[in-house]
């Protein structure tokens, strides 16, 4: 097992912002650790690599327990953390090979440092000061800083944060390359992120985890006993008269002739026949389809 935390739990003063949380995470793995702000992510990431330590339980990296072996599982583990902290008054490639003498690679940090200037796509921009590379490419130097002891496991804290379009399609695509040979634990606020990049997503609130599921049965899982129905008619309907559909509970009108309709249970059928009665067409009958939004709002919207 890659990761192995067990019952661990953080304290702040009185505050507690991790309680007794467990996860595993197997090797080969792209994890999206999701949650709100003040949730307990970063604490969590933080304790993995060792820069914060834990009152309770236990954090194994690679099956090596992380307060007792700090300088090996820090071998183990290549951090980007939520504000890349890079010198930006050293080239890049300067910049790569002091990580690599830090992480005393020897003889072979060189040919390492051009490895990974090749496989995050810095070569264009090597000979560059890092104060003079846009934010995309900055977090293509965070990366490869993060890669350059070739770790086992990966940990990535908000890595696609402020960065266009096109730069976090681009990030996004080195990111799950990645994740083809090593551990990827991940930690984003752009939901489409990870239906694109993840196997597994683990989310937390207020300090404890409401959720672990592979991301194609989360939205299933997690879903209420709740239908939202699109419907489009062809002459105009006061919703109201929706209410009178037994198991219609809430009627919105979206514009002119459609409406968001929802229940507790399939009324599909009863919607239809109610349309039909009154003598006008139904152009449109669409049940909605959940994602991953609608599942973190429904899991975190209690937090303040």
């Amino acid at each position: 097992m890659s990761i192995s935390v067990q019952a661990v739990s953080k304290f702040y003063g009185q505050q507690c912002v991790l309680n007794k949380v467990r996860f595993e995470i197997g090797s080969g793995e792209i994890v999206g650790f999701l949650g709100p702000n003040g949730a307990g992510k970063s604490t969590m990431m933080k304790i993995i690599t060792g820069f914060v330590p834990y009152e309770e339980g236990s954090v194994k990296v690679c099956g090596l327990e992380v307060s007792e072996n700090g300088l090996q599982t820090k071998g183990l583990i290549g951090y980007l953390p939520e504000h890349n902290p890079l010198y930006l008054e050293m080239y890049v490639k300067e910049y790569l090979r002091f990580v690599a003498e830090i992480y005393q690679l020897g003889k072979a940090s060189h040919a390492r440092v051009d490895e990974m200037i090749e496989k995050t796509g810095l070569t264009a921009e090597y000979h560059k000061k890092i104060g003079q590379l846009s934010k995309g490419y900055r977090q293509r130097v965070g990366l490869a800083q993060a890669l350059i002891p070739n770790p086992k496991v990966l940990i990535l804290d908000e890595p696609t944060t402020g960065l266009d379009p096109n730069q976090l399609i681009e990030v996004r695509n080195l990111i799950a390359e990645i994740g083809k040979e090593k551990t990827v634990l991940l930690s984003t606020h752009i939901m489409q992120e990870v239906s694109a990049l993840c196997d597994r997503v683990i989310i937390i609130n207020k300090g404890n985890i409401v959720a672990d599921e592979k991301e194609k049965n989360i939205t299933a899982s997690n879903r209420k006993k709740q239908q939202l129905l699109t419907v489009e008619v062809d002459q105009a309907i006061d919703e109201k008269e929706f209410l009178s559909v037994l198991g219609v509970k809430k009627v919105t009108e979206l514009k002119p002739l459609q409406f968001l309709v929802e229940s507790d249970e399939d009324i599909r059928a009863a919607v239809s026949r109610f349309v039909s009665s009154k003598g006008i067409a139904l152009l449109t009958l669409k049940q909605e389809e959940r994602n991953m939004e609608d599942v973190f709002h429904e899991l975190t919207q209690n937090n303040d």
